[in-house]
């Protein structure tokens, strides 16, 4: 455990020295730089590595984290412990105070520039739960689902930093009672609660990345959520799968949890059944102990547990490049939505409402789906390696009317 740290209210706090999540922040009218959290400020790291005359010092200021992210696991875990010293160490703090910035005083940018986006479909619950609403009378899960991580490449281009306005989107969409399809805005916006794992050291094309080098190529773990049109997602995805319905926009947290900062957190999976391929096989705690809080305009309508996920963020990596794919620093993954086997810990209103059919209640009003002016907060908590839970970060967006 590392010593208490002498920031003021950061020990103790989801933001202490065991987290210490890497942004990219601007303040008045500088440009943007790399800091890390502690506590409710953030830490400007470029004039503090140019005085210590770190090598590192033209990483942070970067306007992404890809040129630190690209670094490798060795240079990420010994910048860990320098700027652990630099924020517990008494003899650091005279030098290091100048630059703690109040939280509420940067604005937070887009931490990364995205390569490629992929998302899976990762939660057994969930998929079971839709293949339940929308073929009710075969079975709920695919015959391939428990053989592979199912998923779609995404569009790179729409995801955006917390705090984004979403515009709704238009599209076709088609009644089964319709003899036609019609064009306008959707009238079925939903919210998929995941997590999103960004790619750190990269890998070469013809090159597969292994269950075990997991930790080589994670850099880190942002809070996502996959906005989701349901009806113009309905009426596309056959045969090829999401494509407008999802590619509207993807929100992910600004701040990036480094993946040393879960060590506390990794579970063992819920079991997998038939045994994976050996490709996907894994050993040990593969899962990770991620609280999740969905909330509808300031009234929590769903907890999901990532614990319950059936296929592994190392497993999903193994997949996505075991064809010789490659893997660019910047990529991002996600889980797909995070849901439990109860209704009240279900990731999308698609399945709190079982297909638009059973409302919700959000502060005493029966809900299906996202109307405009509606925000939707998506908060994650994991056990912290200090003792306590540290705070993912959180991810906002507020629904804007479709543009004519």
């Amino acid at each position: 455990m590392s010593a208490a740290t002498w920031v003021p209210g950061a020990a103790g706090s989801a933001y202490d020295v065991d987290h210490l999540p890497w942004g990219v922040f601007t303040h008045g009218d500088d440009t943007a730089r790399v800091g890390v959290r502690i506590g409710d400020h953030v830490l400007d790291l470029a004039p503090v590595a140019a005085a210590d005359m770190r090598p590192e010092a033209a990483l942070f200021e970067a306007a992404t984290l890809n040129p630190l992210m690209g670094q490798g696991r060795t240079v990420h875990a010994e910048l860990r412990r320098w700027i652990t010293d630099l924020l517990t160490v008494a003899e650091e703090r005279s030098d290091v105070e100048p630059h703690l910035l109040a939280i509420d005083e940067v604005a937070m940018q887009m931490p990364v520039e995205v390569g490629d986006y992929v998302d899976f479909y990762a939660s057994e619950h969930h998929a079971s739960a839709v293949g339940t609403i929308f073929r009710p009378d075969q079975e709920p899960l695919l015959p391939n689902w428990k053989h592979l991580p199912v998923g779609y490449h995404g569009r790179a281009g729409t995801v955006v930093p917390s705090g984004t306005g979403i515009v709704r989107p238009m599209g076709q969409r088609k009644n089964p009672s319709d003899a036609a399809p019609v064009f306008g805005p959707s009238g079925r916006l939903d919210i998929e609660a995941e997590l999103g794992f960004l790619a750190g050291t990269p890998s070469g094309l013809g090159e597969r990345i292994a269950v075990g080098d997991f930790a080589d190529h994670c850099f880190g773990v942002v809070g996502l959520n996959d906005w989701s049109a349901r009806d113009i997602q309905g009426w596309e995805y056959v045969p090829l799968g999401p494509f407008l319905g999802k590619s509207f926009a993807t929100s992910i947290s600004t701040w990036v949890t480094p993946l040393a900062a879960l060590d506390a957190a990794w579970v063992d999976l819920p079991g997998q059944d038939p045994a994976p391929l050996p490709y996907l096989a894994v050993d040990g705690p593969a899962g990770l102990d991620i609280d999740i809080e969905v909330v509808l305009n300031g009234h929590v309508v769903s907890r999901p547990p990532y614990r319950t996920m059936y296929w592994s963020p190392a497993q999903m990596l193994a997949h996505m490049s075991v064809n010789g794919a490659s893997v660019r620093t910047g990529d991002l993954w996600a889980s797909g939505t995070v849901s439990g086997p109860v209704r009240e810990e279900r990731g999308s209103f698609l399945e709190l409402s079982w297909g638009w059919r059973e409302p919700f209640s959000v502060g005493g009003e029966e809900r299906v789906a996202l109307e405009d002016g509606d925000e939707v907060v998506l908060r994650y908590t994991a056990p912290a390696t200090g003792g306590g839970r540290l705070a993912i970060g959180e991810v906002t967006g507020t629904v804007l009317p479709a543009r004519p």
